[in-house]
């Protein structure tokens, strides 16, 4: 796959997610493999008034790249000011989120309620792409409802816009993050399209992202809620893909051991008191299926100091071990395989 300079064949990429994908977390799935992560998505509005909170979604490093940067907004003019702010961070390349289905974005003009106006959604690709001189791609779903479905509409429109890719959340913006992902739409739009297809839904195990890429020929896959609490999935999906080989499900230790860094990162990043405090949704993810694992939680939920939270991760690890021994750990952790409980993002 390629966009402007960047060339990856088959890519698994990190989804952008909101509250999700800040520094720490991309960081942490590039160490595990990821081959392109972005950020949370980021309101034009509130980067054409410099509001701070949005100004720090902008911060990337070195380590992260390549990086996309996602925003979102609902007019051109509020659009074309933000893709040039977000310019001068240096991305590699823009994103624009036309597939957010939340009431407060779609709510107000933006994200999917795009996917009803494509004249203006690709009048706001155009002035997007015409704006800076980095590469966009952009993220959208299938159509509004079942009963207007319009990625086949929208997809030369974009590309005629400049548009350098596409990922294609296989939903409706009606089903929002309900039922099953419908790939067969999205294999239906790579036989169309002129550039590249980035496929993302209901990836939850490596062997979904194999299944993605040979149902749909994709030319990348995307992974957002089967990331959480679970990095390792880029690299065990990569070298299911490179080899035919299936990686070992990452044991306890390594799952308490991504949790610890994941705060230390969070902690780096936003201080004590913030860091610490929005790693709270993340151990029920990471910490899944095991032993007293709600025991354990209810703990760290309430701990606001994170070198205490270190110590009983640290602890809770000795005790695992324990479990292990007594085989009450099973080989294969629930959590990989379970997703009734998966939270729901806006991406």
């Amino acid at each position: 796959m390629k966009i402007g300079t960047i060339e990856i064949e088959r890519p698994v990429m990190l989804a952008p997610m909101e509250d999700v994908t800040d520094r720490a977390f991309r960081q942490l799935c590039k160490r595990n493999g990821a081959d392109i992560v972005y950020t949370e998505f980021i309101s034009a509005e509130a980067l054409r008034r410099g509001a701070e909170k949005s100004m720090r979604k902008l911060a990337v490093d070195a380590i992260e790249r390549p990086i996309a940067v996602q925003i979102f907004g609902s007019s051109v003019e509020s659009m074309i000011e933000a893709a040039v702010i977000a310019e001068e961070y240096s991305p590699d390349y823009l994103d624009i989120n036309f597939g957010c289905p939340t009431k407060k974005v779609a709510g107000k003009g933006a994200g999917a309620a795009l996917m009803k106006e494509p004249e203006k959604m690709a009048s706001i690709a155009e002035a997007v792409v015409k704006a800076v001189k980095i590469p966009v791609t952009a993220k959208t779903r299938i159509g509004w409802d079942r009963e207007s479905i319009n990625i086949l509409d929208i997809l030369p429109r974009l590309e005629d816009a400049g548009i350098q890719a596409l990922a294609i959340h296989g939903r409706t913006r009606s089903e929002m993050y309900k039922g099953k992902a419908d790939w067969e739409w999205i294999r239906e739009v790579k036989r169309h399209a002129r550039i590249p297809i980035i496929a993302n839904g209901d990836i939850w195990t490596p062997e979904d992202a194999v299944a993605m890429f040979e149902y749909t020929g994709a030319d990348g896959v995307m992974i957002g809620r089967g990331s959480i609490g679970n990095p390792f999935i880029f690299a065990r999906a990569k070298q299911l893909l490179q080899t035919g080989v299936a990686m070992a499900p990452p044991d306890f230790r390594e799952r308490i051991h991504a949790a610890m860094e994941h705060l230390k990162l969070s902690v780096q990043f936003k201080g004590e008191k913030y860091g610490t405090l929005e790693m709270r949704r993340h151990y029920s993810t990471y910490l899944k299926g095991l032993p007293m694992v709600s025991r354990v939680r209810n703990k760290l939920v309430r701990e606001e100091s994170w070198a205490l939270v270190l110590e009983i991760l640290l602890e809770y690890r000795d005790e695992c071990e324990g479990y292990a021994r007594e085989g009450r750990i099973p080989g294969e952790p629930e959590f990989l395989n379970d997703h009734s409980d998966k939270l729901v993002l806006n991406y």
